[in-house]
């Protein structure tokens, strides 16, 4: 991890090195807090962050749905989102991670006597996934845990505790040899990818899951709109896991996967272990869109103003 000169916490700017928590921290023991993911992108006209405000506005919900009070406003959360990326003077892509979580005060179940804080970390990271992963693709398993169940968490929410889930199926893909794990829902369907949304396309019509156990997810809205502006036919509806088997093209979306292709999920190659063209015309026009490169780009971009060197 490449770490920066500045954190954001709490209305003031600490260096890296000085931005602590204690260690009774009521959210380090009991996972309830809330976080985002942003990607800003070094595009032509400087740094600019995808789709801010979706991002913020999703946050505000987690916190909502898990009754954290936030301690700031939407606008003064954007205002030092902005300002803790033109005090850092990032030159390459940067990752984004606002998050609201407890002080220390108890530590009962219960953060009663806990203050809620905001902080807001940022550090240059182009992409998880290597180059050769973005155009060939990677290899994906059906996991042995079940995602979520929207009866036992609050899975609209990004929430801290819901990750162990991601992080235990994520943990035994790896080390099973694969690349990402695929996990179906309590009924059998394919629920999501361990931290990404699903995507396969079979006989040119593009199918996505529902969100029922699942983040709603602000990069797969993205990417459907983009395949329905290309005449790209959508379909959301459950996926069965012998499905996936034989679809003709696969992929994950998220701020950190933006779209990476599966060539091969539980040991079944899917289209002859090559990126497919739906997959790639749908990359190219999402990297076009982040990037600053399309005529809508401007609609989704907030540019970061930078001082002269």
């Amino acid at each position: 991890m490449k770490t920066a000169n500045y954190i954001w916490m709490d209305g003031a700017f600490l260096k890296w090195q000085d931005a602590n928590i204690h260690i009774t921290s009521h959210t380090l023991h009991y996972g309830n807090g809330v976080f985002e993911g942003i990607r800003a992108y070094k595009t032509q006209n400087g740094l600019a962050v995808f789709k801010l405000k979706k991002h913020i506005k999703r946050l505000l919900d987690s916190a909502k749905i898990t009754m954290i009070n936030v301690p700031f406003s939407y606008e003064e959360i954007e205002k030092a989102i902005i300002e803790l990326l033109e005090k850092n003077e990032f030159e390459n892509n940067t990752y984004i991670r606002p998050i609201i979580y407890y002080s220390d005060g108890n530590l009962g179940i219960l953060p009663s006597e806990c203050k809620s804080k905001l902080a807001i970390i940022a550090w240059e990271w182009s992409s998880p996934i290597e180059k050769d992963g973005l155009k060939k693709g990677i290899r994906a398993k059906i996991s042995s845990f079940r995602r979520n169940s929207a009866n036992s968490t609050m899975s609209k929410a990004k929430a801290v505790s819901n990750y162990l889930n991601s992080q235990m199926s994520k943990q035994e893909a790896l080390d099973c040899g694969y690349d990402v794990a695929l996990l179906l829902d309590d009924n059998g369907f394919v629920a999501e990818a361990s931290g990404e949304c699903f995507f396969m396309v079979r006989n040119k019509v593009l199918i996505s899951p529902f969100n029922d156990n699942s983040l709603e997810s602000i990069t797969q809205k993205a990417v459907i709109k983009l395949a329905k502006e290309m005449g790209i036919k959508v379909k959301r509806r459950n996926i069965t896991r012998d499905e996936i088997y034989i679809c003709d093209e696969a992929f994950s979306t998220g701020t950190a996967a933006e779209i990476t292709p599966f060539y091969e999920i539980d040991n079944r190659i899917i289209n002859n272990s090559e990126s497919g063209k739906i997959t790639k015309k749908l990359q190219k026009a999402y990297f076009d869109l982040v990037y600053g490169n399309s005529k809508k780009s401007n609609k989704y971009l907030t540019y970061i103003s930078q001082k002269e060197k």
